[in-house]
């Protein structure tokens, strides 16, 4: 990173709107005149947009504002939860894979290769055929899957500081094998996680959705964006709009996580690793 060049335009615009995003989606409940996300209104069945549901209601007359403002506040939790624990894994194992080298960092590579071979959906659906759907079950399929490229570009970039000077005299001072990773491999790596936090997040959100559509997120009554998408669908032919404004919520969240990962790998200049 240098210090004398800022943020890109666009990363910082990006970073407005995703703050502006989640402080709705998380003060929704306290916003005033906002309709309860679960309270239906019979007199305003599959309404348009109006002034009392700016963006309309669905078929049972629930608020598809309010909705899409809970949704996202699940959507957003649950993405950023497993990114943190992406992030965790990620790095720590490709900084052991990276750094010990010779036969344990094939075996490490090895086992990446197979988690990615992994039918990742019908693995899910069976966890949540047998242990039925749980908020937390579904977290740790989430953040064990997205983790898995972080790891491959982490290792390769460890691999490459094992053979820099400050590590090489780390060793040579007698430093152990933890103590390398902590003091001066992870450190490192940190630029590389916050820039892939860009490509994780994102990733994280449209998986959490895409399981939602398909039925495997949450119960009702709550509601993501995967959720409010599946509902939108069937009521598209009557009541478009309870598609088209969680889709544009979706779209526009992971559009600007796109454009802030790119501009903050710019800006801390992080190398592609081979």
């Amino acid at each position: 990173m240098h210090p004398h060049r800022s943020l890109p335009r666009s990363a910082r615009a990006c970073l407005w709107l995703l703050g502006a995003l989640a402080l709705a989606c998380w003060a929704g409940p306290w916003l005033p005149g906002l309709p309860d996300p679960h309270r239906p209104d019979w007199t305003a069945l599959s309404s348009p947009p109006s002034a009392a549901h700016w963006f309309g209601t669905d078929a049972i007359g629930r608020d598809i504002l309010s909705r899409t403002l809970a949704g996202g506040r699940l959507s957003l939790t649950i993405g950023a939860l497993a990114t943190a624990v992406a992030l965790v894994v990620g790095l720590a194992w490709g900084a052991v894979a990276g750094y010990a080298g010779g036969r344990v960092e094939r075996a490490m590579v090895r086992v990446l290769d197979v988690l990615s071979a992994l039918p990742f959906l019908l693995i899910v659906i069976l966890l949540l055929a047998l242990f039925g759907r749980s908020l937390w079950l579904l977290l740790a399929a989430i953040g064990g899957y997205v983790w898995i490229d972080l790891a491959r570009v982490a290792r390769a970039e460890a691999a490459r500081l094992r053979e820099m000077p400050f590590v090489l005299a780390a060793r040579a001072a007698g430093a152990r094998f933890d103590q390398v990773l902590r003091w001066h491999l992870l450190p490192n790596l940190l630029p590389l996680g916050l820039v892939y936090l860009g490509l994780i997040l994102p990733q994280a959100i449209l998986v959490e959705s895409f399981l939602g559509f398909l039925g495997l997120g949450v119960d009702e009554p709550a509601a993501s964006w995967g959720s409010l998408l599946s509902e939108g669908t069937q009521e598209l032919d009557v009541a478009p709009w309870s598609l088209l404004f969680p889709a544009g919520f979706l779209v526009a969240t992971l559009a600007a996580f796109q454009f802030l990962g790119d501009g903050l790998r710019d800006w801390l200049d992080v190398r592609g690793a081979p």
